[in-house]
Formats: structure tokens, sequence, C-alpha cells
């Protein structure tokens, strides 16, 4: 595991390059359905399994400052290695993510509301946890699920990365409006963010 941090920028510097005509790209890798409750105008939705997935194509179409956006910084930091790892350069992580955004009084497109994904992990693993230990009173074997999510939850927090935010993010709750490569490429493209094409 690297202990090498991304390059950051913060709510209010990135304010200000907005401001001032020279705004970076705007690249949001959280689900389709978190970007559409709220984002930052100007943005482009490009999940983080897509961004992985296709990340050559999309660095032929990023060849200026990128700013990468999440909900906290984590999925950004790991967009920032993807990215860099295929050779992009000047990325930067929007410090605090949409989170330190919206604390900043920063402006924010909002859609439909929904529950981000980490919200929806606590939610998942506790639930199962929960439901395990009442039930290890019938079935003592049960206990052992719980042990086995606590586990998962570690070895999340060690590697800064999460197999249940990975399949929750495929559901259709969490995909809102359509996000594929060809739909992001010409987005990327004609120079026209996620949600703002009639």
């Amino acid at each position: 595991m690297s202990t090498n941090l991304p390059p950051t920028v913060d709510a209010a510097t990135l304010r200000a390059l907005l401001a001032s005509g020279r705004a970076p790209r705007l690249l949001d890798v959280r689900t389709p359905g978190e970007f559409e409750t709220a984002h930052i105008p100007g943005s482009y939705n490009v999940p983080l399994d897509l961004l992985r997935e296709h990340r050559e194509e999309l660095r032929r179409h990023l060849d200026e400052e990128v700013v990468l956006i999440c909900r906290s910084g984590a999925r950004a930091a790991q967009a920032e290695q993807t990215l860099a790892g295929a050779g992009l350069p000047n990325l930067r992580v929007l410090d605090g993510g949409i989170v330190g955004w919206q604390a900043a009084s920063a402006p924010v497109s909002r859609g439909r509301p929904r529950w981000d994904l980490e919200r929806q992990v606590r939610l998942v693993a506790g639930s199962i946890v929960l439901v395990s230990i009442l039930a290890s009173v019938f079935v003592p074997g049960l206990k052992w699920v719980a042990g086995f999510i606590g586990a998962g939850l570690t070895f999340a927090a060690l590697t800064n990365t999460c197999a249940m935010g990975l399949l929750l993010s495929r559901l259709p709750y969490n995909r809102g409006a359509s996000c594929d490569l060809d739909g992001v490429v010409g987005q990327l493209r004609e120079g026209t963010p996620t949600g703002t094409r009639p």
C-alpha cells in the first residue's frame, strides 16, 4: 500500500480557479446516484469503476489540469493513482470532497436525494452484524458472520478499498442516469459537463 498522498486542492482555491476562468476539468468519481443528488456545477460524472476499466481511453481526453472529486476524498485518491499510473499529469484531489465543498458553502447542483455510498455500507454491514449476533442465539455458528464482516471492514480501512461499496455501487438505486464510456467521452470531447445537456 502506497503512503504517498495525492496533491490536493481546497474548496476556496478551487472556487477561485473556477471564478478566474482557468477552471480545471472536474471529474466526480462517485456513483451516478450520488452525483445526481448533489454535485459541483460544471463537473463530469466518471464513476470510479468506469474510470478504472477505461483509464487509457479517458486519458486521451484529459490533457489539462484535472481535479478529482468524491464524497470525502478516498475514492478520488484511488482515481488519482489510477490516472497517474496511466501517465496523466496535473491531477489533484478536492480536499474533503463534496462534503468539504458543501461545508465551505460553495455552489452545488441538487437533484433527487439519495443516501451516499458510505452510509449504505454502514447500514448493510451493521444490519448483517446485528442479525447474525441475534440469530446466533439459535444458531451459534452465525456469530462468525459478524466476525467476517468485522474483518472485511478492517481490511477495507487498511487498504482504503471497500468490496461492499463496490457491490452496492452496482445496484440500480446507485446507478441513477446512465453513465457509460461513450457518453462520458462525448461529454469530455464536447466540453459539456454531466447533467447540462438538454
